[in-house]
């Protein structure tokens, strides 16, 4: 090679190091300006609270986390109480912010906040006084089994779910608030006088943050608004024919405003309390929470949370997907109103961490569920047991109202771990017949399966779910991805990221990933037994006893 030439690429091989190493300095920096960004999380789920602060490079940095009280009245019946959910909250981030004040940050380093709330849960309260009228009927509840009988049969019943995307069931909100003004005449009464609000948790808490009846603020965003069965999934607003489907005046009832999942301004700020004056910049539902978390921001992409239920998203992009598979159509988030929705098919299983919870309450396995796990693993497998967790029906793909909770295959063998294995199988099992009708509806083959939530700390059950479902299982290091999705939202919203490329690593450090060990003949064997069971355990409730259980106020 010349002199010159040598030369020039050795100057040049210098600048391309050198190069590197400012875009290397130029991440660190970067890297520590995030660290010193902080974002809260409120988490109000099904049986607790927490309050996460964050920063920007998805570290917890505080947290506290409170369970409430679970209000079981009637078989079939799911109620909390609205001011516990709302006294709960303001205790978490009481504590949370203590914690962050000790590590020498002040309420000023806090730049904003967002929120993640259990979905479909009703809540109506007094629009004048701001008390509630009610207990927030939660969603497993399916005192409405009734109704869905009887709504089913009315005409138009078949272009529901074309416009909302959900199918008519125990599960979405408008028949929880039908049956409030059917059989509680304080909540009837209050909707003549036009004074009921209605709302899901998020609109509960956003009301009280901003001040309560004084300042009256009532919203909602895109994804638990799509849970309601009110609000039309492309246009994105309240559908007039949904309403007169269920029967209800628009003009005689205060529904929350909807708006995107993140906004700098719409939800406004925090007015009383330890976080007084700080700026509210998202909300979403849970499950479209976590998905954020996971970054599952491409069409395709899927999660899974086992929670009290287990939910299975997957986004497919940004026009919906109405399902022919009997899954649910959804917005899966819109971070800004200048960012086009995005949707998901979603199919959801009523009982995931509940089984753990029935082991452990009512036949008293244990009580800490850990020691599930561990009582699973002393046996190598579940003995032929099939244990169908219908405690409230069967959600999707299946829909079976009229089922109870039924354990096939028992023998004078059988032991605890077959139950303890046997139970976890049951939301593994679901969870695939979810994704096999969501390659149907899609067209997109899952590549691997992104998980979170309590059930998913358990290796032996996301082992199972691998062999399973015959896709890897990808579990992250950092547990809490529904917080962490809220406070996504909220960075959004205030500029501190502005494409979903500069996200690509968040969440992704330390993941643990279960792969199938098993052939796919032998998985293929297990899950024709589960399907078995499932025909099996169809009609095990009369109409008339639907009818009773659904009504009934003796």
């Amino acid at each position: 090679m010349p002199l010159q030439r040598r030369r020039q690429s050795i100057i040049n091989k210098s600048n391309t190091h050198d190069g590197n190493r400012s875009l290397i300095q130029d991440e660190k920096h970067r890297l520590d300006n995030l660290k010193e960004r902080f974002i809260g999380a409120i988490d109000q789920g099904t049986s607790s609270t927490r309050f996460i602060i964050f920063d920007a490079t998805d570290v917890p940095v505080a947290s506290h986390l409170r369970e409430f009280k679970q209000i079981h009245e009637r078989s079939g019946w799911h109620e909390q109480d609205p001011k516990e959910l709302l006294s709960t909250t303001e205790t978490c981030i009481e504590e949370a912010m203590k914690a962050f004040r000790e590590k020498g940050y002040s309420k000023s380093d806090l730049e904003c906040i967002g929120i993640t709330n259990q979905r479909e849960t009703t809540v109506v309260w007094d629009w004048e006084t701001g008390e509630p009228l009610h207990n927030a009927i939660a969603w497993p509840d399916t005192r409405t089994k009734g109704l869905v009988r009887e709504f089913r049969a009315k005409p138009g019943v078949e272009k529901l779910i074309n416009i909302c995307g959900l199918p008519l069931s125990t599960y979405p909100t408008a028949l929880r608030l039908v049956w409030l003004l059917r059989h509680r005449e304080n909540v009837k009464r209050a909707y003549d006088e036009g004074r009921l609000a209605f709302g899901t948790v998020d609109s509960w808490l956003l009301y009280h943050f901003n001040g309560g009846p004084k300042s009256k603020v009532h919203l909602t965003d895109v994804t638990n608004a799509s849970r309601t069965m009110f609000m039309n999934l492309r246009t994105l607003d309240y559908d007039d024919a949904l309403l007169e489907f269920f029967e209800l005046d628009r003009s005689k009832i205060r529904l929350p405003r909807i708006v995107p999942s993140a906004d700098p301004i719409e939800f406004g700020e925090v007015k009383v309390g330890a976080l007084q004056g700080i700026p509210i910049a998202s909300c979403l539902g849970d499950q479209s929470a976590a998905l954020v978390g996971h970054c599952a921001f491409s069409p395709g992409a899927t999660k899974n949370t086992y929670g009290t239920g287990c939910f299975l998203l997957q986004n497919v992009g940004p026009e919906p997907v109405i399902s022919k598979q009997g899954l649910l159509a959804t917005v899966a988030f819109q971070l800004g109103a200048k960012r086009q929705p995005i949707y998901a098919l979603e199919g959801s299983i009523a009982a995931a961490g509940s089984g753990i919870s029935f082991l452990m309450n009512n036949l008293g396995f244990c009580r800490d569920s850990r020691r599930v796990s561990e009582i699973a693993e002393t046996v190598p497998d579940s003995g032929g047991l099939v244990f169908v967790t219908a405690f409230s029906g069967l959600f999707a793909p299946y829909w079976i109202d009229d089922a109870k909770g039924t354990i096939f295959g028992i023998t004078q063998h059988t032991q605890r771990g077959h139950i303890a294995r046997a139970t976890m199988e049951a939301a593994c099992f679901q969870t695939k017949a979810i994704l096999d009708a969501m390659e149907k509806d899609s067209g997109h083959k899952v590549q691997s399966l992104a998980v979170d939530g309590g059930m998913s700390n358990s290796d032996i059950c996301m082992q199972v779910q691998a062999d399973i479902i015959q896709i890897p299982v990808e579990r992250p290091a950092m547990h809490q991805t529904t917080a962490l999705g809220a406070a996504i939202a909220a960075g959004f919203a205030i500029d501190i990221w502005s494409t979903f490329d500069e996200l690509k690593h968040m969440n992704r450090a330390n993941r643990t990933v279960f792969k199938p060990t098993i052939s796919e003949a032998a998985s293929a064997r297990m899950y024709k037994k589960w399907t078995k069971a499932v025909q099996m355990c169809r009609g095990w409730l009369d109409p008339d006893e639907v009818e009773i259980d659904s009504y009934s106020d003796k």
